[in-house]
């Protein structure tokens, strides 16, 4: 038989894998697999147990949140071997099923997981380390997850962005240098998100149109500073139509990126900390694992 290994965030999401935990191991045999079962214990325990033990199988599957996909990913990248991997959404967000059209359905997602086909997608390499659909600085690191999805629902955009600007005296920003495609910018910054998602935050479309991921590329979101509350209101606009119609925004496509900036600037990676860096470089590894998605 074949072997998979099934690792899993038993806290994720409200716990809500312990009711259905048999039956997704049962989806996982039926589908001709010999299951290895490991729930997470602590932080950074995919990450290693994907890195050590990734050759010793011929799928992973991981079921959490954002943070347990992104370990599963990090540590796949760090494995001497690749394997396919497959992901059971058990989070609250969720940014990266959404886009690769995963059910929140856990039975379904494992479905998928054991059955469905492989997509090679691209993989954020940051520094040293590894992301899956996003990283990220500024204000709004920490608002996604906050926002709560009523609010969301009712306002879109326009909650997350007034969520995290309660006045223009509580916004910091950070002077940063940008580097990509030999063009340079250099600007202060509230905000800067790089991506390889349909959506961040649980907010769809945020991250531009035409989406791929699988093109090699990011989008790249940087916000300047605004001066008062004239140009607050234009980022806020432009945010809430999805209409780039003002230069306080630089939205562009890249491969590689590095920011550099005077002072540390705190970083997150797929809605987990990354650390605070004064030199980041970012590049894409071009469809660089293989996630299963549904077949058409």
């Amino acid at each position: 038989m074949k072997k998979l290994l099934f690792i899993f965030n038993p806290y994720a999401g409200k716990a809500q894998i312990k009711s259905k935990l048999l039956q997704i191991v049962d989806i996982m045999v039926k589908g001709g697999f010999e299951v290895t079962i490991y729930p997470t214990q602590a932080k950074e325990d995919a990450l290693k147990i994907v890195k050590d033990r990734a050759g010793e199988f011929d799928l992973i599957v991981c079921s959490g949140g954002d943070g347990t996909l992104d370990e599963a990913v990090t540590g796949m990248m760090l494995s001497e071997k690749k394997v396919p991997l497959g992901y059971i959404p058990a989070g609250s967000t969720n940014d990266f099923a959404n886009s690769l059209k995963i059910p929140k359905d856990m039975a379904k997602a494992a479905v998928i997981a054991v059955s469905g086909k492989k997509f090679a997608c691209d993989v954020g390499k940051f520094n040293e380390d590894s992301f899956i659909y996003v990283a990220a600085f500024g204000i709004f690191t920490a608002v996604s997850y906050k926002t709560s999805q009523k609010w969301k629902n009712i306002l879109g955009h326009a909650a997350y962005f007034l969520e995290g600007v309660k006045s223009l005296t509580d916004i910091t920003s950070y002077r940063i240098r940008v580097e990509c495609a030999g063009k340079t910018i250099e600007d202060e910054f509230i905000y800067g998100m790089i991506t390889n998602s349909n959506s961040v935050g649980g907010f769809k479309n945020m991250t531009g149109k035409n989406v791929l991921l699988d093109d090699g590329k990011f989008e790249v979101t940087l916000i300047r500073m605004p001066k008062n509350f004239g140009e607050l209101n234009a980022i806020l606009g432009s945010l809430t139509k999805l209409i780039d119609n003002t230069d306080l925004i630089y939205s562009f496509k890249c491969s590689n990126i590095r920011f550099i900036s005077g002072k540390e600037v705190p970083w997150t990676l797929d809605g987990e900390f990354g650390g605070s860096h004064r030199e980041v470089e970012i590049w894409n590894i071009h469809r660089a694992l293989e996630i299963m998605v549904r077949k058409k």
